[in-house]
């Protein structure tokens, strides 16, 4: 078994298509699959489940993935030690971020870096905070945009900033001509809540404001994003708390307003692996952490 088998099987797991992994790892089709029939063959089980309209991974193929990445990544992360050692320049940083909450600060932040570090390669991987954790720890991912943690073994956390929320309201409602709104004002109104497959951070947090509130009851629409969120309140299907950033949305068709004694404000940093050089060396953190605000 190679490590090239590996990374071959890798990709055509995470494509579950033999043609897109092949021109993701620059090799000819049939010699790939030949590589994946190797690797079956020696471990004496199937990997993948084919057919003429999809691929999928079996349960050992499942299992196999699992142990594959976390070897690769500790080979690529052995390498970057390596090349640390030896003062070597970072040469690629990974990026996870909890999109679309990072839109005001990432582009700033890949300013920095790409001033620099010119000759860097920077690849950015969307996901929630469970996700990008799990992408630090195994070295897929260099440095994290997610919501609050705490440090924990090799994980480390710095808060940049805090995104407050506000009442999203359609411009047909008639909350959106009122001056002030109470939290009386909310309830006779339909709320619209996130509602993720994996429960986030910002869903619990809702989740508990709205139960402090006795607001629960009231949702009655929920979402996985908040585009979704703003799409819902538009077409005034009800009302829902969304980031201030969302009045930069071209062409919206609501509005956003305070509620009095209510103050949503969700946090937002930077996580890192204190074992990773590529993100330990070189200012990738300072840079990180230069971007603090507070809202």
């Amino acid at each position: 078994m190679e490590l090239r088998q590996l990374s071959l099987f890798r990709a055509v797991a995470e494509e579950l298509h033999f043609g897109r992994a092949a021109i993701k790892m620059n090799i000819a089709q049939p010699a790939l699959s030949n590589h994946v029939m190797a690797l079956e063959r020696e471990l004496g089980c199937p990997l993948f489940i084919r057919s003429t309209r999809r691929v999928e991974l079996t349960r050992a193929g499942e299992t196999f993935y699992d142990r594959a990445v976390r070897i690769l990544s500790e080979m690529e992360l052995t390498t970057e030690l390596t090349r640390a050692a030896g003062g070597s320049r970072i040469r690629q940083i990974k990026i996870g971020t909890v999109y679309p909450a990072t839109m005001g600060m990432l582009p700033q932040f890949l300013g920095k870096i790409a001033r620099k570090f010119p000759d860097v390669r920077i690849h950015i991987a969307s996901g929630n905070t469970g996700d990008i954790i799990r992408g630090l720890e195994t070295g897929q991912l260099n440095l994290g945009f997610i919501r609050p943690v705490e440090n924990i073994g090799s994980l480390r956390f710095f808060s940049v900033a805090h995104e407050r929320y506000l009442l999203a309201v359609a411009g047909s409602n008639p909350l959106a001509s009122l001056n002030e709104i109470s939290i009386e004002d909310l309830r006779d109104q339909k709320i619209i809540a996130f509602n993720r497959q994996n429960l986030s951070f910002t869903e619990r947090y809702f989740n508990e404001k709205f139960e402090e509130y006795d607001l629960t009851k009231n949702v009655a629409y929920s979402c996985d994003d908040t585009y979704s969120l703003v799409s819902l309140v538009s077409a005034g299907l009800g009302i829902g708390f969304a980031p201030e950033w969302t009045t930069d949305i071209p062409n919206r068709s609501f509005v956003l307003k305070k509620v009095r004694g209510i103050d949503f404000k969700i946090g937002l940093g930077i996580a890192w692996s204190k074992e990773d050089p590529t993100a330990s060396r070189d200012d990738i953190v300072e840079i990180a952490k230069s971007l603090v605000r507070r809202g």
